[in-house]
């Protein structure tokens, strides 16, 4: 018995259409992910911080400045429809 694969006319209105729109639902999941990721690169940065005895403002001033805190808070505010900073 010979297995048929699906055409892609068949696979055109499946869940797994890269070009359809994500849910909701989808979304939410989504920013839930970042923000735990944001979340535990900010811990994990303040931890070295304090570990190497760097002053509070030294280490704000080098979260603020972090390119993936920053990237993932730009992508943030793209999800959640916010004008970009």
């Amino acid at each position: 018995m010979v297995e048929s694969t699906p055409s892609n006319d068949t696979l055109a209105g499946s869940p797994t259409d890269s070009t359809s729109e994500p849910s909701s639902r989808e979304v939410a999941e989504v920013v839930a992910e970042l923000e735990k990721y944001r979340a535990r690169l900010v811990e994990d940065f303040t931890t070295a911080a304090k570990k190497a005895k760097l002053p509070k403002s030294m280490t704000n001033a080098q979260l603020k400045a972090h390119p993936e805190i920053a990237k993932i808070d730009v992508s943030l505010a793209k999800l959640r429809g916010e004008p970009a900073a």
